[in-house]
């Protein structure tokens, strides 16, 4: 996983469709974050979607009724390639790696009825996390790493480039050469606050190969791949020659595979899964099984529903749920889901699941715009009922097209020495504005709601152009966002 403040959070619609829908419909119908007011909705087309946002290629996956009833692959490889991606090519999954290492993890432990409220020290030989002030009185517990409550570094992972030299599990634990992150260590109180940290994932990974002296893609391929039907999942890193024909290169900036096709993760528990979103369905099902009781699971029941149980408050800054044994959880009874998101260098991810419905959902894909994940959960939500952010519903006024050219302009501003820069053009259609970001390949369109006032269609964001102390007279800057949070730009 990058080191990103990402944990995967996701906000669910409680509602479910009373019957099974039509899942190709995604591809048709993916929506803005905003609507428009008094206006026919629009329906906006996945391929068209991905070309807007710079994404080579996704593929989905969709559950219903416990099965994978939709698994489709879209777009390419690799940028300007001609390969397709198809519902078998492998993505990395970044931090979706974590709940699948924990299933597994959490099956070792109850074989060797190992309590989750260890010391993890107590089943480390290979190396240990040093006592400090912090841990005078509070240990950092199986539990406590599961559930990012142990009070410990890392949030996330850059991983390494391919070809480069490549740190031990013990090496980047301690921030050795040739780590590039720094030393795994408490900084705050076990159980004292919640806290993602890949460190501590990576702590249980060595962990778990220390009580069983085996190679954790082995180990895992035994506990929790081949469990749940994963078949054409592994945690090798880097991905074996072998296999790299079946697997999508990242692009980390726009259009521009990152080199070697992708970066290699020895935080494998953490960030190292490469897997395809079919796998992680039938890994999501069988977490459902067990935890209901049924035949097919991965988990004894007892272990499956202390895994999806609200084990840890998060709260703002880092998000608004709960989180379980290596998973998010949020809602109760039928309204129940469990849920993580995932980054990697070139590779984003999601997936979520209702225990009670049977149904959920897996995307992954090679670029990092993320709008579009949101665009496509939305269409799902609108099909099944769940799973896709609410959308905003905006009023927004008409402004000629003569009184919009008034904002056509290059607008910058210095973010920690570098130059961010927008240039603004009016839209095609002569109703909107076209942002474009400072590659000059992505655009946003911007509605007008008034006065000098924009939003965002994509996501809902507030933009808004400056002009002189009484507000008339040409425009001088552009503000992004309100309040603490916004960035204004001054115009060129």
């Amino acid at each position: 996983m990058r080191a990103s403040r990402v944990a995967g959070l996701v906000v669910l619609i409680p509602a479910f469709a009373a019957t099974a829908q039509n899942p190709a419909a995604i591809e048709h119908h993916l929506r803005y974050g905003v609507r428009i007011a008094d206006q026919p909705d629009i329906s906006l087309a996945l391929l068209d979607r991905m070309k807007s946002y710079h994404v080579p290629g996704l593929s989905i996956a969709v559950i219903d009724n416990f099965r994978v009833v939709y698994a489709k692959g879209f777009g390419v490889t690799e940028f300007g390639g001609t390969k397709p991606v198809d519902s078998t090519t492998l993505f990395l999954a970044g931090s979706i790696s974590k709940p699948i290492f924990t299933s597994g993890f959490l099956r070792l432990l109850d074989e060797r009825k190992i309590s989750l409220d260890t010391n993890v020290n107590a089943l480390l030989t290979s190396w240990h996390l040093p006592d400090s002030r912090f841990t005078e009185k509070e240990k950092v517990t199986v539990r406590r790493l599961l559930t990012h409550t142990a009070g410990l570094t890392v949030w996330g992972f850059p991983g390494y480039e391919l070809g480069k030299p490549v740190p031990t599990v013990p090496q980047l634990l301690d921030g050795a050469p040739p780590a590039n992150t720094p030393a795994v260590r408490n900084d705050t109180t076990p159980g004292a606050r919640w806290l993602y940290s890949g460190g501590g994932i990576t702590i249980a990974q060595l962990a778990a190969t220390d009580m069983t002296r085996e190679a954790f893609p082995s180990l895992m391929r035994r506990l929790a791949l081949a469990p749940t039907g994963m078949t054409r999942s592994t945690y090798e890193n880097p991905l074996p020659e072998s296999r790299r024909r079946e697997a999508a290169n990242g692009h980390e900036q726009l259009d521009t595979p990152v080199p070697g096709g992708f970066h290699v993760y020895p935080e494998m528990a953490a960030a190292g899964l490469w897997t395809t979103p079919s796998d992680l369905a039938r890994w999501a099902i069988a977490l459902a099984r067990s935890y209901r009781g049924e035949p097919g699971g991965v988990l004894p029941t007892a272990v499956a529903r202390e895994m999806v149980s609200k084990q840890a408050r998060v709260l703002p800054p880092y998000g608004n749920g709960y989180w379980g044994l290596g998973i998010t959880v949020n809602g109760d009874g039928d309204s129940l889901v469990f849920s993580h998101g995932g980054r990697d260098e070139g590779f984003v991810a999601d997936m979520f699941m209702s225990p009670s419905k049977g149904r959920g959902f897996v995307i992954m894909m090679n670029g990092v715009t993320g709008g579009v994940i949101a665009e496509i959960e939305r269409a799902f939500a609108e099909e099944y009922g769940f799973g896709g952010q609410p959308r905003v519903t905006r009023a927004v006024t008409t402004i000629p097209a003569a009184k919009l050219s008034e904002y056509s302009g290059t607008y910058s501003t210095i973010v920690n020495k570098d130059t961010l820069q927008l240039t603004v053009s009016v839209a095609s259609d002569g109703k909107t504005l076209s942002l474009y970001t400072s590659s000059g390949k992505r655009s946003i369109p911007l509605a007008p709601v008034g006065g000098d006032r924009f939003v965002g269609l994509e996501g809902g964001g507030e933009w808004s152009f400056d002009r002189d102390a009484e507000g008339s007279g040409p425009v001088k800057a552009l503000t992004q966002g309100l309040g603490a949070n916004r960035r204004v730009y001054a115009r060129q």
